[in-house]
């Protein structure tokens, strides 16, 4: 059986489709056992001491085929897809009706309705980041921006009846450093391969591929707090949910604020985005036993 390709959005048009705007890339170290109970069965995670690489893709896109709206992509881990590895992700919130019902129907994604609530604020005095020490192990310390502003998103899923509180993002909006004018950061281009699937509207495992063209540099990185509406004892196990217990990890919004609220290792800002959504494939059932072997 050859993988086949999945049906296209009349509402979107044809793939490839096109999205262009800004977003923060942020990756973060991951209890395995934390995340393996949204991971299918069929899929390894890849992992190292017990931890995998998961975190969150936060865009604002200006131009779409579904216009502009907000997205938030919780990235549950990765899994092996061999010869390489696919990221798995466990919710996506977006603001808009037409991005939600495309990335349900067209996509596999698991997405839902939210609402983005931004507000600004100016950041008073400059302090450095404790993870400057993990760029300068990388040899990007020379890319990092200081803070300009501060920003706290809160995100809000909208599940009809019901309205909660998803997350509060804060996170900061950035000026060039002193020593290299206006400069942006290097142009890249990358692409992001993941499985989606097995959810109510799309029970088929898919795989689909992301390429982006974007200039990227490091920033802080943004710190994520559970529901502000969350009683006092939960909202304090929420600053450490990264040590979730089975309790919540039967909870799909807690383990995702769980993913978001564990040790971050790394920021990356997008600007002059251009994110290009390959058409998804119908994972053939061999392929789903070969990877359960592999």
């Amino acid at each position: 059986m050859a993988i086949g390709q999945t049906k296209c959005s009349s509402s979107y048009g044809k793939p490839p489709w096109i999205f262009k705007g800004s977003a923060l890339y942020q990756l973060h170290l991951v209890k395995a056992a934390t995340v393996r109970a949204c991971i299918p069965k069929e899929f390894r995670l890849v992992e190292a001491f017990g931890y995998t690489l998961g975190g969150f893709f936060l865009a604002n896109y200006d131009d779409s085929p579904a216009g502009v709206f907000d997205e938030l992509v919780v990235i549950a881990g990765l899994v092996w897809s061999p010869p390489t590895s696919c990221a798995w992700a466990a919710k996506v919130l977006v603001n808009s009706d037409e991005a939600c019902d495309h990335g349900r129907k067209e996509v596999g994604l698991p997405s839902q309705v939210a609402r983005f609530s931004k507000t600004i604020t100016a950041v008073s005095g400059k302090s450095k980041s404790k993870h400057i020490g993990f760029l300068n192990a990388i040899g990007m310390n020379a890319l990092f921006c200081e803070p300009r502003d501060c920003m706290d998103v809160q995100v809000t899923e909208i599940n009809n009846p019901t309205v909660k509180d998803f997350c509060n993002i804060n996170l900061t909006t950035f000026v060039p450093a002193s020593n290299i004018g206006n400069w942006m950061g290097p142009a890249i281009k990358m692409s992001l391969p993941s499985f989606s699937g097995r959810t109510e509207y799309y029970p088929n495992l898919l795989k689909y591929s992301c390429q982006i063209e974007c200039r990227v540099r490091a920033v802080h990185p943004a710190k994520v707090s559970g529901p502000s509406s969350m009683p006092k004892s939960e909202a304090e196990r929420s600053s450490e949910i990264h040590h979730a217990t089975d309790e919540f990890m039967d909870n799909g919004k807690n383990l995702c604020v769980a993913v978001m609220s564990s040790k971050p290792i790394l920021a990356l800002e997008f600007s002059c985005m251009k994110l290009q959504v390959e058409a998804p494939v119908v994972v053939p059932n061999s392929f789903n036993n070969s990877l359960a072997t592999s």
